[in-house]
């Protein structure tokens, strides 16, 4: 936990002790009263926070000073075939440490259906797993989210103008590091099949929506190292760094 993430709400209130960022505070950064450490609002700017109080009860007291506004996320968007759920929350903390603007968990051919009604998705601990990601990089932007919806669904909504590009190991025929790219796409998807690829009728439906079949070698990653992978490759190629 790099930065401490909290709503706007809970800035003029005690964090109560059984408080996972009080219990951070305490027993992992070790801070003292009148000593200070990172914070954020959550989609809102960093600051710096102060330790007032330890009282008695286990709750932490602090005051919080908030700087500027940080940049927003980058244009990007990860489209991809619903995972089990143990995959996705994976998914949703590592890609939201890197930096995407949006990840969408669709529903496709070889996607089992169960999976959209998981208590992830049902319970909102999806959004846990977002803030966790954000804390690790240092970051307050989470991405929006969206899952269960039908593959046909979300490429319907691509704006024109969005780079377009599909991982698939078996009909690709450039490498992701390697396939030409317009020099200055206002936004861009990349899409990864479920942990069993795309079908045939997905790929048909990439290839008319205008996606490019591309890959990552010769290797088979599992789903969440291949996100990881290949947006550490487009990010860098696009010069989306932040």
């Amino acid at each position: 936990m790099n930065l401490v993430l909290f709503a706007r709400h809970e800035l003029d209130r005690p964090l109560p002790a059984g408080d996972p960022r009080a219990r951070h505070l305490r027993e992992v950064l070790r801070r003292g009263v009148g000593e200070e450490f990172d914070l954020g609002l959550i989609d809102g700017p960093r600051g710096k926070g102060r330790l007032t109080a330890y009282p008695a009860d286990g709750s932490v007291e602090f005051a919080a000073t908030l700087g500027a506004e940080p940049p927003r996320l980058p244009p990007l968007a990860l489209l991809l075939g619903l995972p089990r759920p143990q995959t996705a929350r994976k998914v949703l903390q590592e890609c939201t440490a890197l930096g995407v603007g949006s990840l969408h968990f669709v529903a496709t051919g070889r996607a089992d259906p169960n999976y959209a009604q998981s208590t992830l998705w049902s319970s909102g601990e999806w959004r846990e797993h977002l803030v966790e990601g954000a804390q690790q990089a240092f970051c307050t932007r989470l991405p929006a989210v969206t899952s269960g919806r039908p593959l046909a669904t979300v490429l319907a909504e691509l704006t024109p103008g969005t780079l377009r590009l599909a991982l698939d190991n078996y009909e690709a025929t450039a490498g992701l590091a390697d396939v030409a790219l317009p020099p200055a796409p206002a936004a861009a998807v990349l899409a990864l099949g479920p942990e069993r690829g795309w079908d045939q009728a997905d790929r048909a439906a990439l290839r008319a929506a205008g996606f490019t079949l591309v890959h990552l070698g010769p290797r088979v990653l599992r789903a969440e190292t291949a996100c990881v992978a290949a947006l550490s490759i487009l990010k860098a190629r696009l010069g989306w760094l932040c």
